[in-house]
C-alpha cells in the first residue's frame, strides 16, 4: 500500500511505546514490592540482594546507554526507545521470576 493512500495504516510506534512504558511501570512497582519484602524479612540474603540489585541497575544503564548511544548513527527515529523499553521489561520479568520463585519458562 502507498503512503499516499487515504487508508494507508497509521504508525503505531508512539502508541506502542506508551503502552509498553505503562507495562515496565506496572511490572517495575510489582518488583519493588517483592523486593522489598525480601529487604524486610532479613537474613544473610539481604546484603547480596542488596548487591545484585545495584550491579543489575548499572548494567541495564550501561546497555540502554549504549543503545541510546548508537542510535543516531543508526538512523533510528525513536532513539532505540523500544529496544531499551524492551531491554528494561526483559530484565524486570527476570527479577519478578526470581523474587516471586516461579520458574522461568
Amino acid at each position: 500500500m502507498n503512503k499516499e493512500s487515504f487508508f494507508a495504516r497509521p504508525d503505531l510506534t508512539l502508541a506502542n511505546l506508551t503502552a509498553q512504558g505503562a507495562m515496565l511501570a506496572l511490572e517495575a512497582q510489582q518488583v519493588v514490592a517483592l523486593r522489598l519484602a525480601k529487604l524486610a524479612q532479613g537474613g544473610p540474603d539481604v546484603a547480596s540482594e542488596t548487591l545484585l540489585m545495584i550491579m543489575e541497575k548499572m548494567q541495564a544503564l550501561q546497555e540502554s546507554a549504549a543503545l541510546l548511544l548508537n542510535a543516531p548513527l543508526e538512523g533510528q527515529k525513536y532513539l532505540n526507545a523500544p529496544e531499551i523499553l524492551q531491554l528494561y521489561r526483559k530484565k524486570v520479568r527476570a527479577n519478578q521470576r526470581r523474587l516471586s520463585g516461579v520458574p522461568a519458562l
